[in-house]
């Protein structure tokens, strides 16, 4: 079914334009944040020209871009990040200055079962991503983004960037990885690489094998939801509008070399996400809300919680600005809106679970 009718999609705040800047290449730019940055800076910066690179995976869509497709400061590249010769021709036929990576394999659920996947997309990509760029040896800018699952679980206490990482799962590790090679080819070979820590990033846009996208589909889908374990686990859970006006202010006034975190001040635990959902469907009595869960065994290692500190950030000028109840009536009235359309080809008309993906 063809997309007619689509919203922009953009961040809550900017903070450029910055000189030197004018030719940005999005990794996974038709993926979830990836397609919101890719609107913020095509719609906010008509003096940018974004490239859009992805390979088109079965959690992006050309959907997610429609609403610039044409516009004169932006093209879409389809390519894969291990293709290391295809890159250096991209950085060099478009002249590239910039880069704000966000291609990845993200299912922490998926990293239990093919984490060698995790480590040739997020670890051997990045690699290859930056050999590119040192190869085109004209990048001023690269804003990688990894996550808070890198310190490993925190159980209250409220980290910084300084903190060591400890990650627990795959995913988490591969990021880690991504990471000690971003600081190594600044120290080596000068590409400018900044990094942004992430809390549990929701929304518009998001495929459905993720929490809340997920539950909000089956809901309205009158089908029940698979909670792993007792639904007590928290997460901070951030606005994706939020998010892209962090990498607008990292991409403009961040340090090279340094970590941000962006956090979030609404911690929620999955149990209470799930009623959220539920009431916002109309469903408000607790006997709803049990006939509607189905516990399923918990992951083989399962964090309790990301609590991170946010003020790092928050001195480049950003603040969250939408919170979770805002955040979340949002999200579900645009997937009782488009979310059966818009990964048609992908899902078709069943969403398939294995268990309630917290990240």
């Amino acid at each position: 079914m063809t997309i007619t009718t689509i919203e922009p999609m953009t961040g809550t705040a900017i903070y450029g334009p910055r000189p030197g800047v004018e030719n940005i290449l999005v990794t996974g730019g038709a993926g979830f944040i990836g397609s919101w940055m890719c609107q913020h800076l095509v719609l906010r910066y008509p003096e940018y020209n974004i490239i859009c690179l992805d390979k088109i995976s079965s959690v992006s869509s050309l959907n997610n871009i429609k609403y610039i497709q044409g516009r004169t400061n932006f093209r879409f590249v389809q390519g894969d990040l291990c293709d290391k010769e295809h890159l250096v021709h991209i950085l060099k036929e478009y002249d590239i200055d910039s880069v704000i990576h966000f291609a990845a394999e993200s299912s922490v659920q998926k990293s239990f079962s093919d984490p060698i996947a995790f480590v040739d997309m997020n670890v051997y990509g990045t690699l290859f991503l930056m050999e590119a760029m040192r190869i085109h040896g004209k990048i001023t800018r690269f804003v990688h983004t990894s996550t808070d699952e890198v310190y490993g679980e925190t159980w209250g206490v409220s980290v910084d960037e300084d903190t060591r990482m400890n990650p627990t799962n795959p995913y988490a590790a591969s990021k880690a990885a991504a990471e000690m090679l971003i600081m190594a080819y600044q120290k080596s070979f000068n590409i400018p690489g900044i990094v942004l820590r992430c809390n549990n990033i929701y929304g518009p846009g998001q495929f459905p094998e993720k929490l809340i996208p997920k539950f909000t589909m089956l809901v309205n889908d009158s089908q029940k939801l698979t909670m792993q374990g007792n639904g007590s686990r928290t997460r901070s859970f951030i606005y994706v509008a939020d998010v892209v006006a962090a990498y607008d202010a990292v991409l403009h006034n961040g340090m090279v070399g340094a970590a941000y975190n962006v956090s979030s001040s609404d911690e929620v635990s999955i149990r209470d996400v799930a009623i959220e959902i539920l009431k916002a469907f109309g469903h408000d009595s607790q006997e709803e809300f049990e006939n509607f869960i189905i516990s399923a065994p918990d992951r083989p290692y399962n964090d309790n919680d990301y609590v991170v500190k946010g003020g790092k950030l928050k001195d480049l000028g950003w603040s969250q600005k939408v919170f979770f109840n805002e955040g979340l009536s949002k999200t579900v009235e645009w997937y009782r809106k488009h979310g059966d359309r818009w990964w048609e080809q992908q899902l078709g008309n069943t969403i398939v679970l294995h268990g309630s993906h917290h990240t």
